[in-house]
């Protein structure tokens, strides 16, 4: 089994050339201030220390700032996970649309120090640049466990946490190296789905959905080339004939209308075929954390557990 730690320390570099902080100077309303330096995925932005207006149009990192005691002023309140209710519905953080759609005039109202975004909102980098510092803090699904422990710190850094962050990443470290040992050792294979409108779209390594493989090690039944957002639409022939021992599946629908689908449609004749389902290892997952959420200090700790519980 390849030591967490050590995978950490070995891609070091590859983070850094994502995100890198250098100490600099701000001037603000006549004031100069500490800032730093922040290269990105989607440039170099100057942001003052320690901000205390911050807009999250990040689920990962709004539920990471929350696990550091840090509220931000503003948050897409639309599809917010059950698990962050509480920040949701505190009458001092404002609404600022949804992470698809972010409410410029409500955001710009606010007049944020930071604006953090990730790839749902990044089409939208230079409006929000132009109302404050905005940066981009989505995980890499190339190095899924190095980029989240560098954004992990790395929104620590800013907000002046770094001792706490460090000591939740140790404990959550240790829960993945045992969740690794584990499936490490189960020969059985398994297929990532998410369920749309009677349709099936797979992840593979490396993809959207590759948590299961590339963080928690469990086998693939199938190489998949297609690694786009929306993953690889697969007939339920192809699922069929790749017979999984186990099929993880998130319903679509579930996460962005709060209907669930029929699981006779899901659970179709085909279906039924595979291994998986013989044996009672079809499982649904939270669409809240795996579909709405991820990257973050809580849904990453919720998702490892969702695994192991379900193998139990």
């Amino acid at each position: 089994m390849k030591n967490i730690t050590l995978l950490f320390a070995t891609m070091a570099c590859f983070s850094f050339l994502l995100y890198s902080c250098h100490a600099a100077k701000n001037v603000e309303g006549g004031e100069e201030k500490d800032s730093v330096e922040i290269t990105h995925k989607l440039g170099t932005t100057k942001v003052v220390a320690n901000p205390v207006r911050i807009v999250v149009l990040d689920i990962g990192a709004l539920e990471t700032l929350h696990e550091l005691g840090v509220t931000p002023v503003g948050i897409p309140k639309k599809h917010i996970p059950e698990y962050l209710e509480a920040v949701k519905n505190q009458a001092e953080v404002a609404d600022v649309g949804s992470v698809i759609e972010p409410d410029f005039e409500a955001i710009n109202a606010l007049d944020p120090d930071l604006i953090l975004i990730s790839t749902r909102s990044e089409r939208y980098y230079k409006e929000l640049s132009d109302i404050a510092s905005t940066i981009f803090i989505g995980t890499d699904n190339k190095g899924y466990l190095p980029s989240f422990r560098h954004n992990t710190m790395l929104l620590a850094k800013i907000v002046g946490k770094e001792e706490l962050a460090q000591k939740r990443l140790d404990s959550l470290e240790a829960k993945i190296q045992d969740a690794q040992a584990k499936f490490e050792q189960d020969q059985g294979k398994a297929l990532f789905l998410i369920y749309n409108n009677a349709r099936f779209s797979a992840f593979g390594k490396g993809s959207r959905f590759g948590f299961i493989h590339d963080v928690l090690h469990i086998k693939p039944v199938m190489e998949l080339e297609d690694e786009s957002v929306h993953g690889q639409k697969v007939s339920n022939e192809l699922i069929a004939e790749a017979n999984p021992d186990y099929l993880f599946i998130v319903d679509r629908n579930a996460a962005v209308f709060g209907k669930k689908a029929n699981k006779s449609e899901v659970e179709n004749p085909l279906i039924k075929q595979t291994n998986a389902f013989k044996n009672g290892k079809l499982f649904y997952l939270n669409p809240d954390v795996w579909f709405i959420s991820g990257g973050g200090l809580t849904s990453v700790d919720l998702m490892v557990d969702d695994i192991v519980a379900l193998f139990e």
